[in-house]
């Protein structure tokens, strides 16, 4: 639990702002818009998975204390929490990795490269969850509104750099199980990534190759909140 709750960073209450997860973690902090059309009862009656989610009262007490945790400072709660809770084991072990990988402090990856990564292997692995969550966490944190969407369509014919680009060609060598030789860690080392970075590379790109499948045989719906972030200068971190 003190693992989880450690995402939430001090000084977050300021404005009233709500916390987004980030597709399968992380919290950061965003300023939501609703539409105007769209109500509570509208999102409750749809099904957001293929396995029911759990009632609180027949779940962990770390599990339902960290979901109204989020939903409390974030007005909504995103759908990965709620069917994870589907198996209280698996959800914590996902987090502790997923935290242990995205979170950590070293090497040369920014929160940034490590969305970009997400997004294009999710794409890669046909999963709508993830690339619409962490589509919206890489404009965020890039301040860039549109590479991402960019890599969706097509990430050969996107605006990315020569870092960036060595960067998704190992990862998706990764994703895709290709042998990997030392050919692929010189392009890394190219772009001034070393074995270490090229290692964090491939822990994200397999992580999420196993989370995409997971969140695609599941059919995990994305909450209708991921789609507007980062498009405007008012959301930020």
């Amino acid at each position: 639990m003190a693992l989880l709750f450690r995402l939430l960073r001090p000084g977050l209450s300021s404005c009233v702002p709500r916390l987004l997860t980030n597709g399968l973690g992380t919290l950061s902090t965003v300023k939501v818009t609703s539409h105007p059309n769209e109500t509570p009862s509208e999102e409750a009656t749809k099904a957001i998975s293929r396995y029911p989610v759990p009632y609180k009262k027949d779940l962990p007490f770390d599990i339902v204390e960290l979901m109204e945790e989020v939903e409390k400072k974030t007005g909504f709660l995103p759908n990965v929490f709620k069917v994870l809770a589907h198996r209280p084991g698996e959800f914590r072990a996902f987090f502790a990795y997923y935290n242990a990988i995205i979170n950590k402090e070293t090497g040369h990856l920014s929160k940034a490269d490590k969305e970009l990564i997400i997004v294009a292997t999710s794409v890669s692995n046909r999963c709508p969850y993830c690339v619409i969550a962490h589509s919206a966490l890489h404009r965020i944190y890039s301040k860039n509104a549109i590479l991402a969407d960019q890599v969706i369509v097509n990430w050969k014919k996107a605006d990315l750099s020569p870092r960036e680009l060595a960067m998704l060609e190992f990862a998706l060598a990764v994703s895709r199980a290709d042998d990997i030789t030392e050919e692929h860690f010189k392009k890394l080392e190219l772009q001034g990534f070393d074995r270490e970075d090229a290692w964090d590379i491939a822990s994200i790109s397999a992580f999420f190759s196993m989370s995409n499948r997971i969140a695609h045989f599941i059919d995990l719906i994305p909450n209708k909140e991921f789609y507007s972030l980062g498009r405007t200068n008012d959301q930020d971190l």
